[in-house]
């Protein structure tokens, strides 16, 4: 059986939304197994910080400050991949955001904002980065949620655009699966990252706390369950993984 490490040895993965959480702990696993691994994010700060832990251990990383919703910052994003290291294998599409609230409630900005940045843009990233995906035979990830499969009260707007990306996911492998391009939807469900911290209705954050402080929530275990679908031999492709922690019901 091919090992997760020969199987990345010298391929070039492209991790969006790399500074925090899920994109920062994928970008690690993929570095060290073997993968040169271009971090993409807005903070500055955050990338140089994840580019030295990364080269610190050996590993190879591209830092590119970029807004994934500026059509030109993701042109610019994929030619500085390809143009540093001639080719891209594999796409993390991970930047995201969750303004959690009920529809009622909801500011009309935070939807636009979600849709925005958790649809258009992966949508967006993903055409740019395919003629290249294509050439190599590559892999394309997206990082969805558990709100993409079972719509909550309360996450409303969220959902709409998870589930956006269920169905484009879907339709695009079917597109390229002829192209040998393989494609992957992660939906995790309650994870420890900062994209609690964006949540204003106080209702909704306090739901949400309540629901953390009650489980142990996942952390690097999707950056794992990525590394185990992008791992696979060349003839499997891993459709999707539903990840939650165990003592999450819905």
């Amino acid at each position: 059986m091919t090992s997760v490490s020969s199987a990345l040895a010298g391929k070039v993965a492209l991790v969006t939304g790399a500074s925090p959480g899920i994109g920062e702990a994928t970008a690690v696993a993929l570095a060290a197994a073997g993968a040169k691994v271009a971090i993409a994010a807005r903070r500055a700060d955050r990338l140089e910080a994840l580019a030295a832990r990364i080269e610190e251990a050996g590993g190879a990383a591209l830092r590119i400050e970029a807004d994934v919703t500026s059509n030109d910052d993701v042109t610019a994003m994929v030619d500085k991949v390809v143009a540093e290291w001639g080719r891209l294998d594999i796409l993390v599409n991970n930047a995201g955001v969750m303004l959690l609230s009920p529809a009622a409630d909801a500011e009309l900005d935070d939807w636009r904002r979600m849709v925005e940045l958790n649809l258009l843009a992966l949508m967006g990233v993903t055409k740019a980065a395919l003629p290249h995906l294509r050439a190599a035979k590559g892999h394309i990830v997206n990082v969805s949620s558990i709100a993409g499969r079972v719509a909550n009260p309360g996450a409303s707007g969220y959902a709409a655009t998870k589930f956006g990306v269920v169905g484009f996911s879907e339709s695009l492998r079917r597109e390229v699966y002829a192209d040998k391009v393989r494609v992957t939807v992660i939906e995790p469900g309650l994870v420890r990252t900062e994209l609690g911290d964006h949540v204003t209705n106080p209702a909704a954050k306090a739901g949400l706390d309540q629901r953390l402080a009650a489980m142990e929530a996942l952390t690097e275990d999707i950056a794992a369950a990525i590394l185990y679908a992008v791992g696979q031999p060349a003839h499997v492709n891993v459709n999707e993984i539903v990840i939650r922690p165990t003592d999450q019901e819905r």
